[in-house]
């Protein structure tokens, strides 16, 4: 059985996450494709992400991919998250994923609606909900949840997430019917309202943007989609696909059964990488600031061997990565922005003066980049807020 060292796994990160100098993409698209899929939960992450990636990208750059070529798109999917996919992936991420999560979010929503006396049967009701939304965004264009509320009555009604807790109350049902139609497949995120650093979707019909989706079968894609998965995050655990993907252990083995994973030894614990996997050269050195949740920090359940004894000050409590600061493959802080808008490092550990001096121009050059823009993160770490 192979043996994959720690440090052979920081050193694979450099070129298959796409983060040293010699591994440089040509476009969004190509970046997405190699990660797999870029996290959008945080609006800006993936424009930091491509930015921590790309020579000479901008935010235009993005946009554009999004919602002019779309040769990009967002869509709801593993583990209930929002993230950019390329059009051409998304027939196996709807089989392997989001169809998994439409039906929980259907089964939610309807039962809360009979809970909150909304109607008797909260099925029929998101039915006549979805068909009303898409006809109107068939008819009048690109809308935004507010305006697809108040023009349709079959979209009324309130529900309280949590009765009698501080953090309930009356909340609107309109935006969870676009979550579900938006879940299904049936419509994508278009212009955003507010610009780059917000969540205010114009939704679209996807038969409007997007090649008609024939379906897939839902094991197949699965293993082609764990097969693009690990020729990026491989060596990687059983446990870490499971978590990944938002699925289950009796799912994640049979997809590495499907496509022939080979067993590794990962420290002392059991690992997989594609049957062909060869070791990557040497990277150099390298370092890397990314955002909040960026793929590269989020990619896998048991992070010890790029964390390091750093978790607790640069994810929250629910595992959620804040800004990060890279070393030749590990995590020695996190980055924030100061009154000015300057970005300034939170070092956790010395680096040597030459990674030292490569963070502080990279800190420059995203300072200069952002121009500036303040970044909040929705899930920053007690590092990038200051305390530790």
């Amino acid at each position: 059985m192979r043996t994959f060292t720690v440090e052979q796994r920081r050193a694979r990160l450099a070129r298959r996450h796409l983060l040293s100098p010699v591994a440089a993409s040509a476009s969004a698209a190509d970046v997405t494709g190699r990660l797999v899929a870029l996290h959008a939960t945080d609006p800006v992450t993936p424009y930091l992400s491509l930015w921590a990636r790309l020579h000479d990208f901008t935010s235009a750059d993005l946009d554009a991919a999004l919602y002019q070529d779309r040769s990009l798109v967002k869509h709801l999917a593993m583990r209930r998250t929002l993230w950019v996919v390329r059009p051409a992936d998304m027939p196996a991420v709807q089989a392997a994923a989001s169809d998994r999560v439409a039906a929980n979010e259907t089964r939610r929503l309807a039962a809360d609606v009979e809970r909150a006396g909304v109607a008797p049967d909260g099925l029929a009701w998101l039915a006549r909900a979805g068909d009303a939304a898409l006809r109107h965004l068939r008819a009048s264009g690109p809308s935004s949840a507010r305006e697809l509320r108040e023009a349709l009555p079959e979209l009324h009604g309130t529900y309280d997430p949590a009765p009698g807790k501080t953090w309930g109350g009356e909340s609107h049902l309109a935006p969870r019917v676009l979550t579900v139609l938006s879940a299904r497949g049936d419509i994508v995120r278009g212009p955003n309202d507010g610009g780059w650093i917000t969540s205010r979707p114009r939704w679209v019909p996807a038969v409007d943007w997007l090649p008609p989706n024939d379906g897939a079968d839902a094991d197949t894609a699965s293993a082609a989609l764990v097969a693009r998965w690990l020729t990026t995050f491989g060596p990687a655990t059983l446990t870490d696909v499971k978590w990944w993907f938002g699925s289950t252990l009796t799912w994640a083995r049979k997809a590495l059964s499907a496509i022939d994973a080979e067993e590794v030894q990962l420290d002392g614990a059991l690992g997989y990488v594609l049957p062909d996997d060869e070791d990557d050269p040497d990277p150099g050195p390298w370092c890397a600031l990314l955002p909040s949740l960026d793929p590269t920090t989020m990619g896998w359940f048991d992070r010890d061997w790029y964390v390091g004894p750093h978790r607790a000050e640069v994810f929250d409590r629910n595992g959620n990565a804040g800004p990060t600061v890279w070393v030749d493959g590990r995590i020695v802080g996190a980055w924030r922005q100061d009154a000015a808008g300057r970005v300034e490092l939170a070092l956790l550990e010395k680096v040597g003066r030459r990674a030292a001096s490569a963070l502080e121009a990279r800190a420059d050059e995203l300072t200069a980049w952002l121009d500036g823009v303040r970044i909040n993160p929705r899930f920053p770490s007690p590092l990038s807020r200051g305390r530790s």
